[in-house]
C-alpha cells in the first residue's frame, strides 16, 4: 500500500492521514463510508470542498471505472471489465441466486500460476491489485447494479495467496461495519493450491471459505494441468486442508473443474472419492469437505473440451454413492463470455490489434 492510498486505508490509519491533513478524526468516517458507496471524490458532498480538493490534489484514490459492461440475457448476470487508474484492465462478474447476491473479484491483473484450461494465465501476470483495487470492484459493482453484495468469491482472475497480504487487508475492509460490513463468512476465496498460503491463512483467524482447485485425483493428471502442484503435490496440499479446518472449524470446498477426456470418468471419480476420504481423515476423523463439480467453460486457445450436463451429473452421483457430497455448480452467464479471464483476453488481444494498425 502507498502512503496516500486511501481506499488501502483501515479506518484507524485513515484517521491519521486526515488527521495530517488539518481534518477533524470525524471526517475520515465519512470518507470511508462515501469510497464504499463508489463515490468519486468530487460526489462526496458532505465533505467540505476544500477538503476535496485537498485529496484529489494529493490521495492516491484507486476507484476503478467500467470499462465494459455484458449483461446475460439467459440469467441476467453481469460481466465487468474494470479499468484501474494506470490503464490494467480485470474482470469481476455479479451473480444473482435465489439466496442473494454474489460478486467474483480479482486479485490479480493476469495470473502466474498456468493452469493448462484458464485464460487468464494465458498472457502471464502482470502485477498484483492493490487491496483497494480489490474491494472497489465490489463497491463499483453494488453501485451499478443498485443491489447490496451479500456475497463474495476471490475466484476471479489471478490467485489471491500469490497477492495474500492486499488480499487479506480486502477482507478486513470489506468487512468493516462503516463500509460493506459483509460478514467474513459470506467470503469465499479460491487457492490453486499455495500450500504456505494455505498455512497462514489459517493463522490469520479469517472465517472465510477456503475453496482449492483441485482438478485432478492423482499427482500425474494434476501435473500436466496445474504446474503449482510439482511444488506442492496433493498429499501435501490436503495436509494443508486438514490444517486449515483443525484451526479454522471451516468446511473445506474442493473445486473439481470436468474436462472431456482427461479427469471425467467415472474412474476418476472413484479415485476423487477415494482420495478425499484418506486425504481428509485426521486423528480417524474425516474433516469436512464438498466437491464443487464445474463443467470446464472452453477456451478456443486451450483446445480443451467439457463434458456433456449427463456425464457431469453421473460423476456427482457416483462421488454421492461413495459418501462424498458433491454438486454441479449451474453455469451463469455463458453468453457474456463469464468465464476467468477472456473477456480480458479479449480486450487485449483487440487492444494490440488497433495498435499495430497505428
Amino acid at each position: 500500500m502507498t502512503t496516500n492510498e486511501i481506499m488501502s486505508m483501515y479506518p484507524g490509519e485513515l484517521e491519521e492521514y486526515v488527521a495530517a491533513l488539518g481534518e477533524k478524526p470525524y471526517r475520515a468516517r465519512q470518507l470511508f463510508a462515501d469510497m464504499a458507496k463508489g463515490y468519486r471524490i468530487g460526489e462526496m458532498s458532505d465533505l467540505p470542498l476544500a477538503f476535496r480538493s485537498l485529496l484529489i490534489s494529493q490521495a492516491d484514490y484507486r476507484l476503478p471505472e467500467i470499462a465494459d459492461k455484458r449483461v446475460s440475457k439467459i440469467d441476467g448476470t453481469v460481466k465487468y471489465l474494470f479499468r484501474m487508474t494506470d490503464g490494467e484492465c480485470v474482470e469481476s462478474v455479479f451473480m444473482r441466486y435465489e439466496h442473494g447476491t454474489s460478486h467474483c473479484v480479482s486479485s490479480q491483473a493476469g495470473c502466474a500460476m498456468g493452469c493448462r484450461f484458464c485464460a487468464s494465465t494465458l498472457l502471464g501476470k502482470a502485477r498484483d491489485l492493490t487491496a483497494s483495487e480489490i474491494y472497489g470492484q465490489a463497491v463499483m459493482a453494488g453501485r451499478d447494479t443498485g443491489e447490496r453484495v451479500d456475497n463474495i468469491v476471490l475466484m476471479g482472475t489471478g490467485e489471491p495467496l500469490d497477492n495474500f497480504d492486499n488480499v487479506v487487508r480486502f477482507i478486513r475492509l470489506i468487512s468493516d461495519s462503516l463500509g460493506l460490513g459483509l460478514g467474513v463468512r459470506h467470503i469465499s476465496l479460491s487457492t490453486c493450491g499455495l500450500v504456505p498460503g494455505i498455512y497462514r491463512l489459517a493463522e490469520t483467524g479469517l472465517p472465510v471459505t477456503l475453496s482449492v482447485s483441485l482438478h485432478a485425483s492423482d499427482d500425474a493428471t494434476r501435473d500436466a494441468l496445474m504446474p503449482v502442484n510439482r511444488a506442492y503435490n496433493i498429499e501435501k496440499l490436503l495436509t494443508a486442508c486438514r490444517d486449515f479446518f483443525r484451526k479454522t472449524g471451516r468446511r473445506v470446498t474442493f473445486e473439481y473443474t470436468l474436462i472431456s477426456g482427461k479427469n471425467d470418468s467415472e474412474k476418476d471419480a472413484l479415485k476423487l472419492a477415494d482420495l478425499l476420504r484418506k486425504g481428509m481423515t485426521d486423528d480417524g476423523r474425516v474433516s469436512p469437505c464438498h466437491v464443487n463439480l464445474i463443467r470446464l467453460n472452453e477456451v478456443e486457445e486451450t483446445g480443451l473440451e467439457a463434458p456433456s450436463p449427463d456425464r457431469a451429473k453421473a460423476f456427482a452421483g457416483t462421488l454421492r454413492k461413495a459418501g462424498i457430497n458433491a454438486t454441479v455448480r449451474r453455469r451463469l452467464g455463458a453468453d457474456v463470455t463469464a468465464s476467468c479471464g477472456q473477456l480480458r483476453l479479449r480486450h487485449i488481444k483487440e487492444e494490440n490489434k488497433q495498435q499495430k494498425l497505428l
